[in-house]
């Protein structure tokens, strides 16, 4: 049995063909792109794209918490003061967790920082491809004609975004060429830019919306946007297989 036969096991009947309305900059429609959910996974598989999200999450953490127990702790081991007769209740030496300053009583004594987990090549990338057919179905992904921009100017960006309906958190996906569009995006609140060889399943679903112009959506879905294309078109032809 292979990883993805492992991933979930449902009754979801595969989704029909999707037409993806393709807006110009004023947020009108002047085209569809015709979208073959079983190059994006055939369903919504939300046991996979939670164990991605769940995983990068994950690798993300630092791990360097460190606190010191009583024992690590510099000071004194001499007992404040005597047990009896001084009025006072009970009290043992400085480094007592109760008083400030002193040690951890359950310290944090990790001695491996590294909390990576990870999925393999064909889950991941199942997954990101997943994400995507998850945006579509909730309409969460407003494919633009064009998103060059002649000069970098946040204003410019955000009245496209305005015009398209963007009022939650937004992902831009752009292409590496398109440095303006990304130089005008990267100032403007809840909205954050990505590659589009680099959309992954995490950011996708820590964003409402994604705007994606259309040879960036289209070189996406046909693999053409990775290195490798022809090695990542085999790969993906076995991952919806």
């Amino acid at each position: 049995m292979s990883d993805l036969d492992t991933i979930e096991h449902d009754s979801n009947q595969p989704l029909p063909s999707m037409e993806v309305p393709v807006l110009d900059r004023a947020g009108k429609q002047v085209d569809t792109i015709t979208v073959d959910p079983a190059n994006l996974g055939g369903h919504i598989r939300f046991a996979l794209l939670k164990q991605a999200y769940v995983i990068t999450h994950g690798n993300q953490r630092q791990g360097s918490a460190r606190t010191k127990s009583r024992g690590r702790v510099a000071g004194s081991t001499r007992k404040l003061y005597k047990q009896k007769g001084t009025g006072n209740a009970r009290s043992g030496p400085v480094r007592t967790p109760i008083r400030k300053g002193g040690g951890h009583a359950w310290a944090k004594t990790r001695t491996r920082e590294d909390f990576r987990t990870s999925l393999t090549k064909r889950m991941r990338r199942l997954a990101n491809r997943n994400a995507l057919l998850a945006k579509l179905v909730d309409g969460e992904v407003k494919v633009m004609s064009d998103l060059a921009l002649e000069t970098p100017r946040t204003r410019d960006m955000a009245a496209i975004l305005a015009a398209v309906g963007i009022d939650r958190t937004c992902l831009v996906a752009l292409d590496k060429a398109n440095r303006t569009a990304a130089l005008s995006a990267r100032n403007l609140a809840n909205v954050d830019t990505i590659r589009v060889d680099q959309l992954n399943a995490f950011e996708l679903l820590n964003h409402r919306y994604l705007v994606i112009d259309r040879a960036g959506f289209e070189s996406f879905l046909d693999g053409s946007c990775f290195a490798g294309s022809a090695d990542a078109e085999s790969d993906t032809e076995k991952e919806v297989a």
